[in-house]
């Protein structure tokens, strides 16, 4: 991420040219679909004020993506093995920028949300594609480099798309966070067969019911969560769609148990290393994204931010969880993943805690937010080297996905959850900068519960050279 200007980037040293431009556009193509978890945060008041949006709808147009780019990423990656890597890359990109030109030109709520679905789906079965393209291209010393760079793209894309919803919101309109996306596809698309070659298919089985059921389960469960702000946690409805949510992933589990060829062999979430992974990276994700969400809705409602300057406000929180993930890739050589899980959490906590001084002032909410941020930079890492340390060459792949799959549902629930515990402050049009308390506060618990779990779990292991890391 972060390279000396006396040599040359690590990646180009064991790279070949067409070997480095292949990593360049598939490493874009994933930094796309990274930014568009977060890119719409600021600009959410502006949708929500000119599509006339509610507080439920309005938090749905962020986990509509989340969760069906989560909940369908395992059977891209299978769909991406059957028909083969480049061609399903290649209709995801297309899916993908379809999506967003329509996201960008909807007149209402029923076509943005449309879009913003179809664009989870897409990005489920582009990410795994492109990920398998890489892999294609790319063998020996250079793989884990370029491995390297694409984990680090998840922590660092997610924090920059702030910033960059901020300043096209301001400048362009809301409209462009989405329709940004078509040039970039179309480049790509362009660039695919110059410096890429296509990536044999396997035969393999696609499971249609696990993948269904995991993905109505998730959409459920988070429907629930979302819901509860608005009716109440004993309302029918909220409790139908936790109890429905977590009934579907029972069945999910069963069915998996007895299928030949599962999206996900259930008892790989069992073994103590991808456990870690997956509470590492819900964890973290769910911290950064709900983090986000809440701290751009509070700095415009409370204290009267415009979009461009929320964006620049972000800065330091870009900075800060780009910082943690570089510095713990290197650590992480040296100190063991446990070590570093537990003092990125702890960090995590501490700067939530801060926050909760914001009442003087929003450099106090920034301050904190990005000191949180360095602390989860770290975790996302920690993530990766925890579930993939151990990994043998069949199960890498399924690790990887695992741990991703996680990345996005765990910004789902963040968002749920945090704006279930705002509640009305999301929708006041001045709340006070201690609306948002309770929020952080809850944070602030869910990092330092982590970190003390994060002890007996987390192995201690170490990063190798080849070892991805987000």
């Amino acid at each position: 991420m972060v390279h000396s200007t006396a040599q040359p980037p690590a990646a180009a040293r064991s790279l070949t040219a067409r070997q480095a431009a292949a990593v360049a556009v598939l490493a874009c193509a994933q930094l796309m679909l990274v930014l568009d978890v977060t890119v719409v945060n600021v600009a959410l008041p502006d949708i929500a004020a000119d599509l006339d949006l509610g507080r439920t709808t309005t938090t749905w147009v962020m986990t509509a993506y989340t969760t069906l780019f989560g909940g369908l990423v395992l059977v891209g990656g299978r769909i991406a093995d059957l028909l083969g890597a480049r061609r399903v890359l290649v209709l995801g990109m297309v899916l993908f920028a379809t999506a967003s030109l329509a996201s960008a030109l909807a007149p209402g709520a029923a076509t943005l949300l449309a879009g913003r679905s179809v664009q989870g789906i897409a990005a489920a079965l582009l990410s795994p594609a492109a990920l398998a393209v890489l892999l294609g291209q790319v063998s020996g010393a250079g793989r884990g480099r370029a491995l390297a760079i694409w984990g680090s793209l998840s922590a660092v894309g997610t924090a920059v798309g702030v910033s960059l919803g901020g300043v096209l919101t301001s400048t362009l309109g809301w409209q462009w966070i989405f329709a940004i996306n078509v040039p970039i596809a179309v480049g790509i698309l362009i660039a695919l067969p110059i410096v890429t070659s296509p990536v044999a298919a396997s035969p393999a089985r696609l499971d249609l019911t696990g993948a269904a059921l995991v993905t109505v389960g998730t959409a459920s469960i988070v429907y629930g969560l979302v819901g509860a702000g608005s009716v109440g946690w004993t309302d029918p409805l909220t409790l139908l769609s936790l109890a429905a949510g977590i009934a579907l992933w029972i069945v999910f589990g069963v069915v998996e148990s007895r299928t030949k060829d599962p999206v996900l062999r259930v008892s790989l979430l069992a073994e103590r290393p991808v456990l870690a992974g997956v509470l590492l990276m819900v964890v973290a994700t769910g911290l950064m994204v709900g983090n986000f969400f809440i701290g751009s809705f509070a700095l415009q409602r409370a204290y009267g931010d415009g979009p461009l300057r929320v964006g620049l406000e972000f800065l330091p929180v870009a900075f800060g969880v780009g910082f943690g993930a570089h510095l713990a890739g290197h650590v992480l050589e040296r100190v063991p993943a446990r070590s570093v899980a537990t003092v990125g959490l702890a960090l995590a906590a501490a700067g939530e805690a801060t926050v909760l001084l914001a009442g003087s002032g929003r450099a106090v909410l920034v301050a904190g937010v990005a000191v949180a941020a360095l602390g989860i930079g770290a975790v996302f890492v920690t993530a990766f080297t925890s579930a993939l340390a151990t990994a043998g060459a069949a199960e890498g792949g399924t690790r990887s996905a695992v741990v991703s799959t996680a990345h996005e549902l765990g910004g789902a629930f963040g968002v749920a959850v945090l704006s279930t515990i705002a509640g009305s402050a999301l929708t006041a049009t001045h709340p006070a900068p201690e609306s948002f308390d309770s929020t952080f506060a809850v944070a602030a618990v869910v990092a330092a519960v982590a970190a003390v779990i994060a002890v007996p779990l987390v192995p201690a292991v170490r990063r190798t050279a080849a070892a991805p890391h987000h």
